[in-house]
């Protein structure tokens, strides 16, 4: 199956010899939809247990639940107390905070409501002084974590998860499928995937088709790559995704925390593969904020991570990809 209208498609083939039998559950869920394909003799896994894990994480990471744990840490003047997900990913998030010093920051909130992304519908752009204001509210060094207490340093530091919580969701389901004796499957939400196994009983490995636009309009898409694995997930962040353009100009989802205005640079999208999903998930925008030369870089430091780019070069769309993203096997 094909889905243009993420950064990752993902093509199984049904065998009806298989001796293990293919299920799949699909739904919606996180302002997206999610795929679940798994070999198993029974179906062990249903869409009500599914769906039950995904509303449990919604409770803690949707901006658009008043009730959900972010949405009252946002509207908090000190701090709230937050559940073991929330807490597993901020220990990502702040790892990822330091590692790319400040470009993956989840206190960037405030600016991604300003450029027309976040809850809330915008009549104009913010103006320079407005932005100036708000990166004095961003920053994740503004953040402590004490037990499950995570507090503020100033009352309008506010957060937004969705650089890494569909990775950290993607996880949990995989980790669930694993509980239940899984171990051949593939989980897809919004793009962002995790692989464990093969297709059953040929043996293949699982393919991942990565897109690209056809032209710089970003009107139409098309596969670039083909990725097989048996193990890992793979996400992308892509600047043609969501953005909006005003007086011929693109305005990108992807937020610099630091000066405060949307990614201007060479890249169209990176996609990153790593052990799981939340990893992956961490770094792919940081990387399409430095720009190709210092995330290949950043990239080749990284003996756990390997990352595709897709980028701009003297009118035309190319590609290159880190060393150890030859060893994920791929083909055009």
């Amino acid at each position: 199956m094909w889905r243009l209208n993420i950064g990752l498609i993902f093509l199984l083939f049904f065998d009806q010899t298989a001796e293990l039998k293919k299920y799949r559950i699909t739904g919606s869920a996180q302002g997206t939809t999610y795929s679940i394909i798994y070999y198993a003799g029974d179906s062990v896994i249903t869409k009500s247990q599914i769906d039950s894990i995904l509303n449990k994480l919604d409770s803690s990471f949707s901006l658009y639940k008043p009730y959900s744990l972010i949405s009252r840490f946002n509207a908090s003047q000190k701090g709230i107390r937050v559940d073991k997900h929330f807490i597993n990913v901020l220990q990502k998030s702040f790892e990822a905070y330091k590692e790319t010093n400040g470009l993956f920051d989840i206190t960037v909130q405030p600016l991604v409501q300003a450029w027309g992304f976040g809850t809330k519908k915008i009549d104009s752009l913010p103006g320079k002084q407005y932005v100036s204001s708000l990166v004095k509210c961003v920053g994740s060094n503004m953040l402590e974590l004490n037990g499950d207490f995570l507090s503020k340093k100033k009352p309008c530091v506010k957060i937004d998860l969705n650089g890494i919580a569909q990775g950290y969701s993607v996880d949990v389901m995989a980790n669930f499928l694993e509980s239940s004796q899984v171990t051949n499957y593939l989980v897809e939400l919004g793009g962002e995937i995790r692989v464990k196994g093969k297709k059953q009983p040929s043996g293949e490995q699982m393919k991942i088709g990565i897109e690209s636009p056809n032209a710089m309009d970003f009107k139409s898409l098309s596969i670039q790559r083909i990725v097989t694995t048996d193990s890992g997930a793979i996400t992308t962040s892509g600047s043609y995704r969501k953005f909006y353009e005003n007086k011929g100009k693109k305005i990108t989802h992807i937020i610099d925390p630091k000066t405060g205005y949307p990614v201007q640079n060479e890249l169209i999208s990176v996609t990153v593969y790593a052990r799981d999903a939340i990893t992956a998930d961490a770094y792919d925008n940081a990387l399409m904020l430095m720009g190709l030369k210092k995330a290949m870089a950043f990239i080749e430091q990284k003996r756990e991570l390997a990352a595709y780019f897709i980028y701009r070069k003297n009118g035309k769309i190319v590609d290159t990809a880190s060393t150890r993203f030859q060893f994920v096997n791929s083909e055009k």
